[in-house]
């Protein structure tokens, strides 16, 4: 997420669509070997979830595997030809308090994408995404770039790159704010206002690590910059 921090949208027919092809290729269906660690998903998380693989168009496909783990694929429009360009999961507070310091500074935090109204799920009822905020204020997400369609990459070229969230206002570039506002009906100033209820917890020591300076990435044998 210093990606563009406007996410955690579901796909509904493609998806769906997509899942049945894949299960008519297999025959039958495999099961993960991997059991997240996590409570199970709650009734009420089941509903929004449902509710939001409804009425949600293509940006973020995410998928609740329980209440402490969440895991997406993004892909940089919501047409047919949008492009796959990354991956992020998103785990709890106590799964991240889990985890080696080394592991943790690859997380960035969620509150001030929740608080500033950047973070969005269009689509869904105001007060379903209200209680979806209140529930991703208190997450840690790993997002990985695979496609660097930002860059106007042609292809999937070079190696992955970590993203980072946005923690303060005036980091993320207002026009485009601005854009993606327009674009999706919205009004990122009247989220904030309406989120104003929903507690900032404190964030955790290890996470948003470069805002310590320490900014982790593959070095990429092709050679080409990419614009942190």
């Amino acid at each position: 997420m210093t990606d563009t921090p406007t996410h955690r949208v579901t796909q509904s027919l493609s998806a769906a669509i997509t899942l049945s092809l894949l299960s008519a290729c297999a025959g039958n269906n495999s099961p993960s070997n991997v059991e997240a660690p996590g409570k199970p998903t709650t009734p009420s998380t089941r509903t929004l979830e449902a509710g939001a693989a409804l009425l949600q168009s293509r940006h973020h496909y995410c998928a609740i595997l329980n209440e402490e783990v969440i895991q997406c694929v993004i892909y940089d429009g919501n047409r047919k030809d949008a492009k796959l360009m990354g991956v992020e999961y998103i785990i709890s507070e106590a799964q991240f308090n889990t985890l080696p310091a080394p592991e943790q500074a690859l997380w960035h935090s969620h509150v001030h994408e929740v608080k500033s109204g950047q973070l969005v799920a269009p689509g869904i009822p105001e007060v379903a995404e209200h209680a979806l905020m209140e529930k991703l204020v208190h997450t840690y997400g790993k997002t990985w770039h695979t496609w660097h369609t930002d860059l106007d990459k042609r292809l999937p070229l070079g190696v992955p790159q970590l993203m980072m969230g946005f923690t303060a206002d005036g980091q993320a570039d207002p026009r485009m704010v601005a854009e993606r506002d327009k674009r999706l009906g919205i009004d990122s100033t009247e989220k904030k206002s309406s989120r104003a209820d929903i507690a900032s917890p404190p964030i955790a020591p290890g996470a948003d690590a470069w805002r310590q300076g320490k900014v982790i990435q593959i070095a990429d044998p092709t050679l080409k910059a990419h614009q942190y």
